[in-house]
């Protein structure tokens, strides 16, 4: 068994995939639209879908917007350098919503980014990573 993928419902399509490849660097691997359902679904990720978990942004045609809940946590990526990703990724547009720091009582370096649909992205230092 493996992690396919995580599905994140978006209010604006092009803005969503604009941010993951862009900003974050992701490739769009395909897309796909489903006239009949009213939606599209794309996937993004770092490598082929074959081999990789990937992000699935699923496009409900009539639905601009979404509540996020409480439930739904976060996405998390692994960084060689956090400081240097949160500059990075502020230089490519991206919304920085928790400096790099050490996270709350442990030692690994984080920071916290935030995609078009408020969905928070966890950057996560390579070096130094708490065991857990």
């Amino acid at each position: 068994m493996r992690l396919l993928h995580t599905m994140l419902r978006v209010g604006d399509l092009q803005r969503s995939i604009d941010f993951y490849t862009h900003v974050l660097g992701m490739k769009l691997l395909r897309r796909q639209d489903y006239p009949e359902g009213r939606f599209t679904l794309a996937f993004v990720g770092y490598g082929d879908e074959s081999e990789h978990t990937v992000i699935e942004l699923t496009y409900n045609w009539d639905t601009g917007r979404y509540d996020l809940g409480s439930g739904f946590g976060h996405l998390a990526i692994e960084v060689d350098d956090v400081h240097e990703a949160v500059e990075e990724l502020r230089g490519r547009g991206g919304k920085v919503i928790r400096e790099a720091g050490p996270m709350n009582a442990g030692t690994t370096i984080i920071a916290f980014i935030e995609d078009p649909d408020g969905y928070p992205v966890e950057l996560i230092g390579m070096r130094h990573r708490d065991v857990g």
